[in-house]
């Protein structure tokens, strides 16, 4: 490699006479040469020649330039070695000065030195890697290799590297005196970070595109698992319709049956409810109302604020039900709160009653079990609001408001049932007041409870509407469009009614009634919802409720609680009702067909709601008191 060459010419313990030697002029300017080396070496640049005349011409390039030399002179340094390539080369100039030694005419071994690259001196030294030896043999400027003799010979920098002179010279004067080999290898680190840089940008928009398409799967399930709820919805439907179909084609004239109609009597066997877990809400108490959201997979309870003093009144707490685990307090409303109801939207919006005159809705705070959706990724599908747990809508209604429910047939509408016994119709598209206002023609009883039985193909009642419970009785108002109703007061017994719940698919509802003068204990009611064509007139239609099964607890209610009407988790068509006893402080579950009792779920203070919902095909069963969430499963 001529880039170790250079240093062994010095460092060689050979005598330099047996390589080649030297003129006068030369040996005169070489010893100036070594002269200052001996003080500062790296001031120099050494130039390999043939010839004086090589010299002279490389010496007039230097001395020839007008402009100032600049990084160029501070580069190459003060002194320029001029190494000859022959023994027997003749001095240049006029011939003044008398060579040691004559070349032999026929010799052109050393004409031929002048033209051709510098070729390996195998002097003693250290062995060159594999590196070197591919990159000594040209120049690191054009990639050409350099000469011992003319434009492009042999030249060094201070700092060691060799190029060709003529190379470095131009590179020198426009490159403010960087040596091409640094600024090659800062180029080649840029190079590289750059690469790191394009290569981590690709990861992460890998990364982000898995993320979208995870967030959309999951999307996409959530759609999916909807329409699986409202499939199997439809089938209940149909499994009621053909029971009550199989149902009056068998039954004979005089034949008494304990069953109501449409409703086949449970074969429970062996199943029950078990009891799985227990959430301690409140310790101060003041529970009053649950609400279970399928499309979460999550149960809410109201309860008053665990730091009254810094956060006073009222709001909820959520449980999965997938984990059987609570998460934090959602503080709401300022006052007790008195109604809670999701609808069959996939968005998780909670709407919720208060004694405090305000209806609200609420998104919740993620979905249960607990993967939420990034934030990023919640903005870049537009679904704001997924993942906070912010009051996105409030009423003022004026009044205490008793209860609420939605609209199962237009989740753009929701209920609100007041102390005054009207209820109150509000669109989600007018945030200003409510649309429509729901009168009662007779008592001005509070309103207990609200249900919506959406349309459907039923034999019994194929109308939607929303069903109103108070005090003192209760009325069907029929939608007939989206802002007309249609009441169809329900003849129940006068007085001590305390709650009013459906069961959707059935046309069932249970009223519950307190202990009067005429019955000493506790009756749930279970009615059927049915109508009557009057005439050929379309609104000639009256709604209208017959008693098919009453069923007694203890003798004591002061509270107005809540409780349940649903279908068996057996799937055989039967109907479940489960209602709090005051008496004996637990929840008692009967079935609805025959009226005897299943089960007796203890509690260790009065039962005020009971909430009945499914997940992964499992049902559960929770019961509440002012202070404690039980949950049973049924199996």
């Amino acid at each position: 490699m001529k880039t170790y060459t250079l240093f062994c010419v010095f460092r060689a313990t050979v005598p330099l006479d047996s390589y080649f030697q030297l003129s006068r002029t030369q040996a005169t300017m070489s010893s100036n040469v070594l002269a200052g080396r001996s003080g500062n070496s790296s001031d120099e640049t050494v130039v390999l020649s043939d010839s004086e005349s090589d010299s002279s011409s490389s010496t007039e390039v230097e001395e020839d330039e007008e402009e100032p030399e600049g990084a160029l002179e501070e580069a190459l340094g003060p002194a320029v070695l001029r190494v000859s390539g022959s023994a027997q080369m003749a001095p240049p100039g006029d011939g003044s000065g008398e060579p040691e030694d004559h070349p032999d005419p026929g010799d052109t071994a050393a004409q031929q030195k002048k033209t051709t690259p510098i070729k390996r001196t195998n002097l003693a030294g250290p062995p060159l890697s594999l590196e070197e030896e591919e990159s000594g043999d040209t120049c690191a400027i054009c990639f050409e290799e350099w000469t011992n003799a003319g434009e492009h010979r042999l030249s060094a920098l201070r700092c060691g590297h060799l190029f060709g002179y003529s190379c470095i010279q131009k590179w020198l004067k426009g490159q403010a005196g960087k040596c091409p080999q640094n600024v090659y290898l800062k180029s080649c680190t840029n190079k590289y970070s750059l690469d790191h840089v394009n290569s981590l940008e690709k990861e992460q928009m890998l990364r982000r595109k898995a993320e979208l398409e995870s967030a959309q799967s999951r999307l996409q399930l959530q759609v999916l698992t909807d329409e699986c709820s409202k499939l199997r919805q439809q089938l209940q439907e149909l499994k009621a319709l053909m029971a009550r179909h199989n149902t009056n084609s068998t039954q004979q004239p005089g034949n008494s049956r304990s069953c109501f109609p449409g409703c086949l009597s449970s074969s429970q066997g062996q199943h029950k409810y078990h009891f799985e877990r227990a959430f301690l809400v409140s310790q101060v108490g003041s529970c009053r109302v649950m609400a279970y959201c399928d499309p979460l997979s999550c149960l809410v309870v109201s309860q008053p604020s665990p730091q009254n003093t810094l956060i006073p009144g009222c709001g909820i707490k959520m449980m999965s039900a997938v984990n059987l685990k609570s998460s934090q307090y959602v503080p709401i409303h300022s006052k007790q709160i008195r109604g809670l109801a999701f609808s069959n939207r996939a968005d998780g919006l909670l709407l919720s009653a208060a004694l405090d005159h305000t209806l609200k809705l609420t998104r919740q705070v993620q979905r249960m079990p607990p993967h939420p959706i990034p934030p990023a990724i919640v903005q870049e599908l537009g679904l704001v609001g997924l993942t906070t747990n912010t009051v996105v809508q409030t009423y003022n209604t004026g009044r205490p408001i008793w209860s609420c429910c939605w609209c199962l047939d237009d989740t753009n509408y929701v209920y609100a049932g007041l102390v005054n016994g009207s209820v109150l119709v509000y669109d989600l598209r007018d945030t200003s007041s409510h649309v429509q206002e729901l009168a009662p023609q007779k008592s001005r009883c509070p309103v207990v409870s609200l249900s919506y039985l959406p349309r459907m193909a039923s034999a019994s009642l194929p109308y939607g509407g929303l069903v109103s419970g108070t005090l003192e009785g209760a009325c069907f108002w029929e939608q007939k469009t989206s802002n007309s109703y249609r009441p169809h007061y329900l003849l129940l017994e006068p007085g001590g009614c305390i709650d009013l719940q459906t069961e959707a698919s059935t046309r069932h509802c249970l009223a519950t009634f307190r202990p009067n003068r005429n019955h000493n204990c506790l009756r749930c009611v279970v009615m059927e919802l049915t109508s009557t064509q009057l005439t050929d007139g379309v609104d000639d239609v009256i709604c209208s409720c017959r008693p098919v099964q009453t069923l007694t607890a203890g003798p004591t209610c002061k509270l107005l609680t809540k409780n349940a009407i649903f279908q068996s988790p057996e799937d055989d068509g039967s109907i479940l009702v489960c209602a709090g006893d005051e008496a004996s402080n637990s929840a008692m579950l009967w079935d609805a067909g025959s009226g005897s009792l299943l089960q007796k779920l203890p509690a260790d203070l009065p039962v005020l709601d009971v909430c009945h919902y499914e997940v992964n095909r499992n049902s559960f069963l929770a019961t509440l008191t002012e202070k404690i969430v039980k949950i049973y499963k049924w199996q």
